[in-house]
């Protein structure tokens, strides 16, 4: 996941997919459920990660780091390719 909205739709998934509702979570999670919907949507500018931890715990779900390689524009790319 790279974006806000696409974590806010893995988070609704699998809410939805355990049958909870967004208040039983939100509750849980010790957040506003305003707060939870926001993020489900993609609609959150910022979001701490300690909510995001209570969230996922509620949910059976953890949060992983995966390193990413950085690469270049396409026009980076195509000098690269002249080069050669």
């Amino acid at each position: 996941m790279q974006t806000i909205l696409e974590l806010g739709h893995a988070i609704a998934d699998r809410r939805r997919s355990l049958g909870l509702k967004q208040g039983d979570v939100a509750r849980q999670a010790g957040v506003a459920q305003e707060m939870l919907s926001r993020l489900e949507r993609g609609r959150c500018a910022e979001f701490g990660a300690r909510k995001l931890l209570a969230i996922a715990a509620v949910l059976g779900m953890e949060v992983d780091f995966i390193e990413t390689v950085v690469s270049g524009s396409l026009d980076d790319l195509r000098r690269e390719r002249s080069s050669a």
